[in-house]
């Protein structure tokens, strides 16, 4: 899809929306690219006033002139969205239509007040991020441009390119990190885009099929800190040092330890005592509830306590027979059981919230981790980039038993140390 220069009845509503309406990053950076000469392709902001006020008459010019498709894609664009890790808010593929986009909109909203909640409280709370108000949410819409995502940074002195695949491809490799891009025109790209900009940027580029490189995002990180670039400053070379053991590839977190197998049994065990009275006669479905309840909320408040944390699964998958047991055991009750079954299928959407916000993951190898583009390679990453540290699930038992001997418990300090074969080991500090 090729590049169009924007209608000058267009570009003078967008400065009038500019003149009215703070304008996020994302729209400033892109246009300054776009007037630049740089590939951007053809995208338009339309600010939360215009969906309030229902004034679509420029969006609709914009899609009658530059989409020769049936989608687009719906990209985030709140204008204090810069103050947060990138890949906090959501883009997404919606028909090439007014109602497609408001639909992306009210969606990047939902998910803002749901599955992002947790980590925009994180940054509010770590990062000192702002109180946020997401109906103010804006969004740029440009053409969706089937293809490879490709970001590119500078990290300390060199260029580095993270790579996701076209997800047209059934079969395609997982997210990867190269100083050798597959074209060096995207070196040399990233180079002019840095020295244009005037300041450090991380750059997201779509490649589409015959090769044409789209920039698509831009993003100042020159105020975020690397602590590997500032090393010579933040180091002194003593004159030796005594020591049991060496140590390197090295990392300390708190851990979370999450057996969903025992949850389950706990919340089964209470079905049995509010409907046998063995325990109580005077339990009911709120004291089932409650154990779902403080189980989210001992995620939530380890998760706000703790900026950078690893998480043990010692079950991290709900038993098969187990979760049948859970959704049919108060069957002859149907409105009890409705309620108990919905508090468990939202629970298992807070779960994967709260492991989203893990940099540490331990567990057996059949879990799978799912990454976006700013999980994988942000910029955020480099100080912490994320850890899936594994056993084999054939000596899943084995594993199970060892880490029930150590004696592992949520609040705990673990270390964990990879030799040069690249296997780690842990310890309970």
């Amino acid at each position: 899809m090729q590049n169009q220069p924007a209608a000058d009845e267009l570009s003078a509503d967008v400065i009038s929306i500019q003149d009215k309406f703070q304008v996020p990053e994302k729209d400033r950076l892109l246009e300054q690219l776009q007037n630049g000469g740089f590939n951007v392709p053809g995208f338009i902001f339309i600010p939360a006033e215009k969906f309030k006020n229902n004034q679509f008459e420029t969006l609709n010019e914009f899609l009658d002139s530059y989409i020769k498709s049936f989608k687009v894609i719906v990209r985030s664009a709140h204008p204090q969205e810069e103050f947060f890790k990138g890949g906090t808010f959501d883009s997404l593929e919606t028909y090439a239509d007014i109602e497609g986009v408001k639909y992306a909109r009210n969606h990047i909203i939902h998910q803002a007040k749901t599955a992002k909640l947790l980590s925009i409280r994180r940054q509010q709370k770590f990062y000192h991020s702002p109180e946020i108000d997401f109906e103010a949410m804006g969004v740029i819409v440009m053409p969706y441009i089937e293809g490879i995502s490709v970001m590119a940074k500078m990290v300390d002195d060199n260029w580095e390119f993270g790579y996701i695949g076209d997800r047209s491809q059934k079969f395609r490799c997982g997210p990867y990190i190269t100083q050798t891009p597959h074209d060096r025109r995207l070196l040399q790209k990233s180079q002019d885009i840095q020295q244009y900009m005037g300041f450090k940027c991380e750059i997201e580029y779509i490649v589409s099929g015959d090769g044409e490189i789209f920039v698509v995002q831009a993003k100042d990180i020159s105020s975020i800190e690397v602590l590997s670039s500032k090393k010579s400053e933040r180091s002194i070379r003593l004159d030796g040092v005594h020591r049991m053991r060496k140590r390197h590839n090295y990392r300390e977190r708190k851990v979370y330890v999450m057996d969903l197998k025992c949850f389950y049994i706990d919340v089964i065990g209470k079905c049995e005592d509010m409907v046998h009275g063995w325990a109580d006669s005077s339990l009911g479905i709120e004291d089932v509830l409650g154990v779902i309840t403080d189980f989210e909320k001992q995620m939530e408040n380890f998760a706000l306590k703790q900026e950078c944390f690893a998480v043990l699964g010692m079950s991290l998958r709900i038993p098969e027979d187990l979760n049948q047991i859970a959704n049919h055991y108060l069957d002859d009750t149907p409105d009890l059981q409705k309620q108990l079954s919905t508090a468990l299928f939202k629970n298992q959407y807070q779960i994967d919230y709260f492991l989203s916000e893990a940099d540490t993951i331990i567990a057996k190898d059949k879990v799978k981790i799912q990454l976006c583009t700013h999980d994988a390679y942000g910029i955020d990453t480099v100080r912490t980039p994320l850890w899936f540290v594994y056993w084999n699930f054939e000596r899943h038992d084995y594993y199970l038993k060892e880490l029930r001997r150590i004696g592992f418990v949520t609040g705990d300090t673990v270390g964990i140390e990879t030799d040069v074969e690249e296997r780690p080991t842990l310890y309970r500090l």
